[in-house]
């Protein structure tokens, strides 16, 4: 039986090593950025995978692969703004930036084991596909609740799509790295 937890820790050391050198080049820019622009990153990030999807070949020689761990990183750094806010006063180093990345990927990953358990990894059976229109979904839903203030009625708050994205881009690159050829890559 395959680790779910052991390919999910490798898949975000990848993404936590490109966040780091991301961060030792630009700074943390990004913690200007509300989260209204973040999750329109992460949706148009995500358009670009459906199109890659459905075209079967890029122009410009980034693949889905590079588009998930972007959705990944990104998803990151809407959770931190979320708890830490936008700002214009820029002074995190990279150790401070690391530090709330991997708190984020802590609640992020115990949330993602526990649904693991509870829907009997289901997601193995899922195709590539699925999970960008899913992030999709959630994305739409996640633009719906900031134009309404963040206000929800029973459903659960942007955190919470903010880690199905994460977790749903962790599934994909997960079935990309066991059978490419399959996938697209």
């Amino acid at each position: 039986m395959k680790d779910t937890s052991q390919q999910f820790d490798r898949i975000i050391e990848d993404c936590r090593n490109l966040f780091g050198k991301k961060t030792k080049d630009y700074g943390t820019a990004w913690r200007i950025l509300r989260t209204t622009s973040l999750t329109d990153q992460l949706f148009i990030k995500a358009q670009r995978i459906r199109t890659l999807e459905q075209n079967g070949f890029s122009k410009v020689g980034e693949g889905v692969h590079d588009e998930f761990v972007g959705l990944i990183n990104y998803s990151i750094m809407a959770l931190i703004q979320l708890q830490c806010g936008s700002t214009e006063d820029l002074d995190w180093d990279d150790q401070k930036a690391l530090a709330h990345y991997d708190a984020e990927i802590k609640i992020t990953k115990n949330l993602m084991m526990n649904k693991n358990h509870d829907y009997g990894e289901a997601w193995r059976d899922m195709r590539v596909s699925s999970f960008t229109d899913l992030i999709l979904m959630k994305l739409l839903r996640i633009k719906q609740i900031e134009d309404n203030s963040g206000q929800t009625i029973v459903s659960e708050g942007i955190d919470s799509g903010y880690r199905d994205i994460l977790n749903y881009a962790v599934f994909a690159l997960i079935q990309l790295s066991e059978a490419p050829s399959i996938h697209g890559e």
